[in-house]
């Protein structure tokens, strides 16, 4: 099947956006964090290993949500949502707990749309058709959160980041970074566990650190 990897323009794009929300989202970010920090402790940041385009790791950067478990402490079947603390479901929900990975964009680890970074046992996990979604940069947002974020399987969502990963385009683009908008202020947050997903269930005695 034919496909682009991108479109000129596209870093172009990611650079003039970034400049334009840069001071605003440093302060909700401060905001956001400092909230964090009082309420829950440190540490505020979570950084994780993420698969970027073409199969290159880079570490993920994003404010904190869940509450640590010490090593040994976590109890099978513990859910990520059981995990999620007071301040943390808020950032969630208004989607700031992604904003420092605006410095990943920066950075070019990422660009504002293109399919969201998974983890490495995710990306194992794919059929060959489904690797064809590391072709692009992940991105802070792209068609599956535009299409029912995590209401949406594994499955279900990469075939929507196929359908932008074959087609990328300068006009698409700016549909989905107003459609995103959009989504967070209507309250298209959420904290759902994919546990039982075939994808996205974690191996055993895993357990994320967001």
């Amino acid at each position: 099947m034919p496909h682009r990897r991108s479109y000129r323009g596209k870093r172009l794009l990611d650079l003039v956006v970034v400049s334009l929300i840069i001071v605003p989202a440093a302060l909700l970010c401060a905001i956001a964090a400092l909230a964090h920090l009082l309420a829950h402790g440190r540490p505020v940041l979570f950084r994780q290993q993420r698969v970027g385009r073409d199969g290159r790791p880079f570490v993920l950067l994003k404010l904190r949500t869940m509450r640590s478990v010490p090593a040994g402490a976590e109890k099978p079947g513990d859910a990520d949502t059981a995990r999620v603390t007071a301040v943390g479901r808020v950032l969630r929900r208004t989607s700031l707990d992604e904003l420092p990975q605006l410095v990943n964009v920066l950075r070019g680890q990422m660009s504002l749309v293109g399919p969201r970074p998974t983890l490495p046992y995710q990306v194992s996990r794919y059929t060959d058709r489904q690797q064809l979604r590391l072709l692009a940069s992940p991105g802070l947002t792209g068609l599956a959160q535009v299409h029912g974020r995590q209401r949406l399987s594994w499955p279900e969502r990469i075939e929507w980041d196929l359908r932008y990963v074959l087609r990328p385009s300068f006009r698409l683009d700016l549909a989905i970074l107003f459609l995103t908008v959009w989504t967070v202020l209507a309250g298209g947050g959420a904290t759902a566990s994919h546990d039982n997903d075939p994808i996205a269930r974690k191996p055993e005695g895993m357990l994320s650190g967001g």
